[in-house]
């Protein structure tokens, strides 16, 4: 595997306190990125500075000739690009809000509501429109670069990528599977080693953990240490989770009941969900219309407040960095690896490590298309993902992976076309949709709620409906 020599990174939203702080730290500590630029882009002139001067402070501790570029624009930056990384988001947690509260009137409760349900739908008609354009602008001033969409809902932006600008170069991520961490986890929970010290190659070598799914929906297909079978053990460690409400005492909305919920699925499905915290609001077990198990109450919609109150810390860090009242000595221990700058690192280093990445399924789950758009273990280098075999995905969940495709679809073709029937339908597929009178009464009050943030078409459209 040949190595990229000075690579160039464009982060195209370094506002984003979710991934612009460990972006700078890992182009900042790894020797495979550390000789190349790193481009910083965002709109709003306050946090560009601030990202533009913790990024510069950084090197400068780190001694290393790492080039920063700041912009506003794109297509200041884009020119050489070897890799873009898409995490900008218009005021996500203000309009997140919005789409929870307003769907939760009508009996749809979601607890992250950016990638299933109203709220994903709606973020991906706030967000799609300009990664299209971006992906234009990509494709003509760096056409060899490869494009990382990191802006939920993944499935429906990657999909849209992959399917409507065919000749980028393309993938699309989700932290939640990162790797080695959540193959680590799971040897915990079946007892392979006691704390995460103990993990190590020969280790990882036999502990054969295959997931798949659609993102946020995904599950382990299989799970054997030395060819035994340890997906029991690991359920056991979630029936014991039951008695506790939540893990390390978050109480937020997507933490709550996770063990639970994971275990009951586990029961029914017989294999175990891997991102408990997402897919408890994929599926409508957990919306309240029912009689409930007495620990698992109906999902608790996703807190706003909470949201703000923890980007203001992450900037108060970064003030305090700025400001010297924390030495940026400090930022090394501070944060750490980030999914997609660890997978610029193995692409750009040729390092040959296997990493969790939504793509084309290509025949690694055996039993659905070749172009149903998961999230898979994949080798990658300059060349792309190649995902690795997973086996079959049991019935009852294929044919639920498959309305959430479809709703994933159905909702990239509506943004792309502009076609408000296609958006329609898009809602009316998606699982938790209960009612056809409820579902039109959501999209017009979000509709309404969100002009600012949305096309005008979509009003045209929805007033001759």
């Amino acid at each position: 595997m040949s190595n990229l020599q000075k690579p160039k990174v464009v982060v195209i939203g370094a506002g984003s306190l979710f991934f612009g702080r460990q972006a700078i730290w890992q182009m900042t500590h790894s020797p495979h990125l550390n000789g190349g630029t790193l481009a910083l882009v965002e709109k709003d002139p306050q946090r560009i500075e601030k990202m533009g001067r913790l990024a510069e402070m950084a090197v400068a501790e780190a001694g290393v000739g790492l080039r920063i570029e700041t912009a506003s624009d794109w297509r200041d930056v884009l020119p050489d690009a070897d890799f873009v990384v898409l995490s900008f988001a218009a005021d996500t947690v203000h309009y997140r809000g919005l789409d929870c509260q307003i769907s939760e009137k009508y009996g749809v409760r979601m607890c992250s509501g950016d990638t299933i349900g109203p709220g994903g739908i709606f973020r991906a008609m706030r967000e799609l429109p300009l990664i299209m354009d971006c992906v234009a602008d990509i494709e003509r001033l760096c056409p060899e670069a490869w494009v990382i969409n990191y802006i939920n809902p993944s499935t429906v932006h990657g999909m849209a990528i992959a399917r409507y600008a065919p000749a980028v170069k393309s993938f699309a991520l989700c932290d939640s599977l990162h790797m080695p961490h959540v193959k680590i986890r799971y040897a915990q929970y079946a007892g392979l080693i006691a704390d995460a010290s103990e993990w190590n190659a020969e280790l990882d070598a036999d502990f054969d953990l295959r997931i798949a799914g659609v993102n946020h929906f995904t599950w382990m297909l299989k799970a054997e240490y030395q060819g035994r079978d340890v997906s029991a053990r690991i359920a056991e460690r979630l029936r014991r989770g039951t008695v506790k409400k939540s893990m390390d005492g978050d109480l937020s909305a997507k933490a709550l009941h996770n063990d639970a919920i994971g275990y009951q699925l586990y029961e029914i499905f017989g294999v175990i969900p891997v991102c408990v915290s997402h897919t408890k609001e994929y599926v409508r077990f957990y919306q309240g219309h029912g009689v409930l198990p007495d620990e698992i109450p109906p999902l608790l919609i996703w807190e706003t407040d909470t949201r703000y109150a923890r980007h203001a810390a992450m900037w108060r860090q970064v003030d305090d960095f700025i400001s010297g009242a924390r030495p940026i000595s400090e930022f090394k221990t501070a944060l750490g690896p980030d999914h997609a700058t660890d997978i610029i690192e193995n692409m750009a280093g040729g390092l040959g490590r296997p990493f969790y990445i939504n793509t084309y399924n290509r025949g690694a789950v055996e039993n659905m298309a070749n172009d149903a758009f998961l999230e898979l273990l994949c080798d990658i280098d300059m060349n792309g993902p190649r995902p690795r075999p997973v086996g079959e995905m049991p019935r009852g969940l294929r044919g639920m992976q498959e309305v959430v495709l479809d709703t994933h679809e159905l909702t990239a073709e509506a943004i792309v076309k502009a076609d408000y029937r296609l958006l329609r339908r898009a809602l009316m597929t998606d699982p938790l949709t209960n009612s056809i009178a409820d579902a039109d009464a959501i999209l017009r009050e979000l509709l309404a709620a969100e002009r600012e943030a949305l096309p005008d078409h979509w009003y045209d459209a929805a007033a001759a409906f």
